[in-house]
């Protein structure tokens, strides 16, 4: 960072950490013993999709990738669109299996990454709910290689604050967390977190 930068307050941008992902299965056990919110197994990738044969290439890389042990019993991963143009893969396993799904999540993101579409990843997100049938998302920012949580009240779009800045609070030693609230972007219609 220059002179010029610190005079006007510009700062380099945080560099993505993917290996921040591999922190989730330790902070979900901080949030089983603290709050009761468990994996569902859930877990997804959201993207900007890019016109183009190579970008369908990787995608289909992905897929495949993600896909290949379907034959043993894996289910197959779930491509889809929202309402605001952005793409989303769902990865799905059994909620004991949340190394497994973060290593999906893991490779979804460094395979784009390593084909050059590292900027067109947007966030991922693993769910948990908790006895009550509350859902919570750890949402990963891949451009700002932080987390923050996400927790929706029931059947609305609109976010419970108070448990966010809870949780929020609970893994600050275990993941990675976003300072600027400003970020933590409501995630409508993110696949597996309604699921």
């Amino acid at each position: 960072m220059g002179f010029l930068d610190a005079l006007f307050g510009r700062s380099k941008p945080v560099k993505p950490d993917l290996d921040q992902l591999f922190g989730i299965p330790s902070a979900a056990l901080t949030l089983q013993a603290a709050t009761g919110f468990l994996p569902t197994g859930l877990g997804s990738v959201c993207f900007a999709a890019v016109e183009g044969g190579a970008f369908a290439e990787v995608q289909q890389q992905v897929r495949a990738l993600l896909d290949a042990d379907t034959e043993r019993g894996g289910t197959p991963v779930e491509a889809s669109r929202d309402d605001y143009g952005y793409s989303w893969l769902l990865a799905r396993h059994t909620p004991e299996e949340l190394p497994d799904l973060v290593n999906d999540l893991h490779a979804v993101n460094s395979e784009l990454e390593a084909n050059g579409f590292g900027p067109q990843l947007l966030c991922s997100i693993v769910a948990f709910r908790d006895p009550e049938g509350r859902s919570l998302g750890l949402v990963y920012l891949y451009k700002r290689g932080t987390f923050y949580p996400l927790c929706k009240l029931p059947g609305q779009e609109k976010r419970n604050n108070p448990l966010e800045i809870e949780v929020s609070n609970l893994l600050r030693n275990d993941l990675r967390i976003e300072p600027d609230l400003s970020r933590w972007f409501p995630v409508w219609g993110a696949p597996g977190l309604d699921d």
